[in-house]
């Protein structure tokens, strides 16, 4: 007996949309043969075909300080002369 069917709705900006079907077709691929495929890869592998990571301390540390600098405005250095000597002195990236 056939499994019957069910649809799936997604809401996503428009653009993301648009560039990922463009993609898609270039693969010869559709947006639900692309869903199909990965919800079959999820079944059978128990797992989500991409590795998903939740960020440690320090980069939850340092994508905070980048939200900080965006909703401010401003910039963590005044001048590159200033970052690159931060550089020099930490030894950090």
């Amino acid at each position: 007996m056939a499994e019957h069917s069910s649809m799936l709705h997604v809401r996503m900006d428009s653009g993301l949309k648009r560039q990922a079907t463009e993609a898609l077709a270039a693969m010869g691929l559709t947006a639900s043969e692309a869903v199909r495929l990965l919800f079959h890869r999820i079944a059978v592998d128990q797992a989500f075909p991409l590795e998903l990571k939740v960020p440690n301390a320090e980069t939850r540390a340092a994508m905070a300080e980048a939200d900080e600098i965006v909703k401010a405005g401003r910039a963590r250095f005044a001048t590159v002369e200033e970052m690159l000597a931060d550089l020099e002195e930490t030894g950090r990236p």
